[in-house]
């Protein structure tokens, strides 16, 4: 596995290719001092068609046995052991949950998590949906969230920045990633349904690229996060139904699920 990269780095061009189209698997990158992120692809795994082959995702009819052996290698890219990803299950809500890092039980039932554990990566499943990872260095706490049309209009990312502010994150020292998802020139909607997430993110309401009404969820998103006091953010710009090396839920339909990680260096 490669070596993180340097503190301040973000990801360029460059290293969001790679993986996804190249030859090369993805790696960590240090998005803020001391705190490590990273978005898979379909490349890497063991899982058939159609789900070949990375997919991380247990509730789309994969072979149980595959997710497990994908799960392990991205915990392999990410550096640790695989009992050190800690997972959700994703409702497209805004619920928000504290990952201690302990043993056992089931993955809670949320669309967001935070942590102040090192060594502690915190998972979020996507295939056109947002995956958005904050950290604030100096607090020492990070978070993920999964932030799709309906988790974006429910404000998820707002929640997640609220929790993490009562754990001592500062919105001014955060750094925010969002990574690869739909863009709005693919994200086609019916015009009821724009009006309806726009009413509670105007910023998400866009024209597609064949002139219909869509939904830009990045743009959204940003908009939520410079409400909430966030500045440092960086954007992903890979679309996730043009780019053949990532899941797409909107351009395959039965399809797997890729991850964003973050965490705290151990």
């Amino acid at each position: 596995m490669s070596s993180p990269a340097r503190s301040g780095e973000h990801l360029t061009g460059k290293q969001q290719e790679q993986g996804c189209d190249g030859d090369q698997p993805p790696r960590p990158v240090e998005v803020a001092p001391g705190v490590l992120a990273m978005f898979t692809t379909r490349r890497g795994g063991v899982s058939h068609a159609p789900y070949d082959t990375l997919n991380l995702g247990r509730s789309v009819g994969d072979d149980p046995a595959a997710v497990s052996a994908n799960r392990h290698r991205a915990a392999l890219m990410c550096g640790l052991d695989a009992g050190r990803l800690a997972w959700m299950r994703q409702v497209h809500g805004s619920a928000v949950r504290y990952a201690s890092g302990s043993a056992g039980g089931a993955a809670p039932e949320a669309d967001a998590v935070f942590t102040d554990v090192a060594g502690l990566a915190l998972g979020v499943l996507v295939a056109d949906c947002a995956p958005v990872l904050l950290a604030d260095a100096d607090a020492r706490v990070v978070g993920a969230a999964h932030a799709g049309r309906e988790g974006m209009a429910a404000d998820v990312v707002i929640e997640l920045m609220t929790a993490m502010s009562s754990a001592g994150a500062d919105p001014a020292r955060v750094h925010a990633v969002i990574g690869p998802h739909i863009c709005g020139g693919c994200y086609e909607v019916p015009a009821q349904l724009q009006a309806r997430v726009a009413g509670k993110v105007p910023e998400s309401a866009c024209v597609t690229r064949v002139g219909s009404t869509g939904i830009d969820v990045g743009a959204g998103i940003e908009a939520q996060l410079a409400a909430a006091g966030v500045r440092r953010v960086t954007r992903d710009r890979r679309c996730t139904a043009e780019t053949p090396g990532l899941y797409s839920y909107r351009r395959d339909g039965r399809t797997g699920r890729s991850a964003g990680f973050v965490w705290l260096a151990p």
